[in-house]
Formats: structure tokens, sequence, C-alpha cells
């Protein structure tokens, strides 16, 4: 059985080594994705309230509640 340390130790150092080849976004890179998820977030969040409250009032027509 390998000796738990030295896999922790292991997986630490090929975990570090990964994370150096990452790039990461720079600040505007940074700011334009979270601007662009936060109007998607806006806008599917809009379509979703339409298509439930006309779902909701086809409902109620036909059940006539």
């Amino acid at each position: 059985m390998k000796n738990p340390i030295k896999a922790i130790s292991t997986l630490y150092k090929e975990t570090m080594s990964e994370m150096r080849k990452c790039t990461w976004p720079n600040r505007s890179e940074l700011y334009e994705s979270t601007i662009l998820v936060v109007s998607s977030l806006i806008v599917l969040s809009v379509v979703v309230t339409v298509a439930d409250k006309l779902l909701l009032f086809c409902v109620r027509m036909i059940t006539g509640v």
C-alpha cells in the first residue's frame, strides 16, 4: 500500500504543475464575461417569466378558474 502522505504530496505537486499551465483572463476579459453572463441571466429570466405567465393564462382560460 502506498504511503498516504506521499500520495497527497504527489497530488498537490501535480495539481500545482497543472495550475501553472492555465491561462487566466485579464481584468477586461473577466469584466466582459461577467457582463455577458449577467445579461444572459436577465434575458433568460424574462423569457421564463413571460412563458410562465402565458401558460398560466392559458390554463386558467381552459379550466375556467
